[in-house]
């Protein structure tokens, strides 16, 4: 289904003339901005039953906390305005207005301020009915707002927020369309949707991992986040303050070796002096590159790589950030305490070599900045070739002579790192390998994989096309 892209006034009026949605408007920290699109649409009596915005945090607290403090914004903010005001909108209309579905729209955002000192993002999101008298849905995004002027950033806000509500009501059954509508009138530039979550009777069929991944397949957002438990989790919620271990991988399926990676690079993580072990987090990376052939994605096939991480403990992350150094770049602009990320020898010597730096104006020694930031380093897990007893790690890579002096630098200053491992007789199996096994059916794949990755593989059916 294609969608045709409305002006975002004559989409505030459609709702307002055309539809019989009727409900509450609540907007903390960036002022009325959607609200006020249906009040100059015309016709908002139809549509707008209450608007009110908090901006206050005293009287955020009394309204929707119950007199707490609290972050205000927040996901745990917007759910509560929701809940509030949607409570609120039905006690006191249900019974004068059968025929009206209700909605409670709610959004919660720090904008840029005058100093331009903070990062502006928030939070917006919409309970609603699709039938009168039916279930309640919910839909919530997580924002980041990109412009560096503070009007500029509340108009954005509007505008989404608009294209948020006709979403609701005209795309809710064609998810990929819902995504793309939501930059209706919007340049990518201006900001990044991290993440989405769908919910509710009428939503039951969307799956929100998903949904996720299409965010960053679109270019809406440079990466998506799962946790253990494979909900879908905003980046800047998840890596707040964490310490965060990240393993790059196809992991189809994970193998032994990379399972020995995970915990022998936590064991070198352990020795830092500021590791908090409730404080840490490991992320297994997919790129879109890893998940996806001639730019489409196996669906059932990423699902299930997703629920096997899950089932050894790991939290999942899915990006397009193919450079090392704008992966971390990714990771730096959160308050995060310490990153590690893990890669083998093969992929160090290429981090290091010059020629994939050409389009940066400082070359190589640019991208070791941006890929070495304080509190970050690199963990080098050791290979070896089949047939060959020599074991390569950080100590005897090939290097030409002026990134020598470089990575020189970096291992003094211990930057780079090398993991230890026991298990050298299975160094050089790769991943690719014992997927391949699984295809000719080949009984001595089992021995390279976890026990319930093998478990699941063999009562699934897994990778065998």
């Amino acid at each position: 289904m294609e969608h045709e892209i409305i002006p975002t006034n004559r989409k505030a009026l459609k709702i307002n003339i055309d539809t019989n949605f009727y409900g509450s408007f609540a907007e903390i920290g960036g002022g009325q901005e959607v609200a006020r699109y249906f009040f100059q649409a015309g016709g908002s009596s139809r549509t707008v039953a209450k608007s009110i915005s908090a901006y206050d945090k005293s009287f955020s607290d009394e309204l929707y906390n119950k007199g707490n403090q609290g972050r205000y914004v927040s996901e745990d903010r917007l759910l509560k305005m929701l809940h509030e005001e949607y409570s609120q909108l039905t006690n006191v209309l249900e019974k004068t207005s059968s025929e009206s579905k209700f909605f409670a729209f709610a959004d919660t955002f720090e904008i840029l301020n005058f100093a331009k000192t903070n990062q502006g993002h928030g939070w917006m999101g919409v309970k609603f009915q699709l039938t009168p008298d039916g279930q309640v849905n919910t839909v919530l995004l997580n924002v980041k707002l990109l412009e560096n002027d503070g009007l500029l950033q509340q108009r954005t806000v509007g505008t989404l927020g608009v294209n948020l509500l006709y979403a609701c009501i005209n795309y809710y059954e064609h998810p990929n369309v819902f995504l793309l509508s939501l930059l209706d009138n919007l340049s990518k530039d201006r900001l990044r949707i991290t993440m989405i979550r769908m919910e509710g009777a009428d939503l039951e069929y969307v799956d929100n991992r998903l949904l996720a991944v299409q965010l960053v397949k679109n270019g809406m957002t440079h990466a998506i986040m799962f946790d253990k438990d494979g909900n879908v989790a905003p980046p800047s919620d998840m890596l707040y303050k964490k310490n965060v271990l990240v393993l790059r991988g196809s992991f189809r399926p994970i193998t032994n070796i990379a399972l020995d990676i995970l915990n022998r690079s936590m064991n070198l993580f352990q020795l830092d002096e500021d590791y908090e072990p409730d404080n840490t987090l490991s992320f297994c990376e997919l790129t879109l590159n890893a998940i996806s052939h001639e730019g489409i994605i196996d669906e059932k096939d990423f699902l299930e790589r997703v629920n096997m991480l899950n089932d050894i403990g790991q939290n999942v992350m899915v990006s397009d950030l193919k450079e090392f150094y704008k992966l971390v770049s990714f990771f730096s602009q959160f308050a995060l305490k310490q990153l590690r990320i893990i890669i083998g020898v093969p992929t160090l010597e290429k981090v290091l070599d010059k020629k994939y730096y050409e389009d940066l104006n400082g070359g190589i020694l640019e991208a070791l900045g941006y890929m070495f930031p304080k509190d970050t380093k690199m963990y080098i897990y050791p290979t070896m070739k089949k047939g060959s007893e020599n074991i390569f790690n950080s100590k005897n890579i090939n290097l030409e002579k002026d990134v020598a002096i470089l990575y020189e630098y970096l291992l003094n200053n211990r930057f780079i790192l090398d993991i230890q491992t026991s298990m050298m007789k299975e160094l050089y199996i790769k991943s690719h390998e014992v997927l391949q096994m699984i295809k000719d059916d080949n009984k001595d794949w089992i021995r390279y994989v976890p026990i319930s990755t093998a478990k699941t593989i063999k009562e699934r059916k897994l990778f065998r096309e």
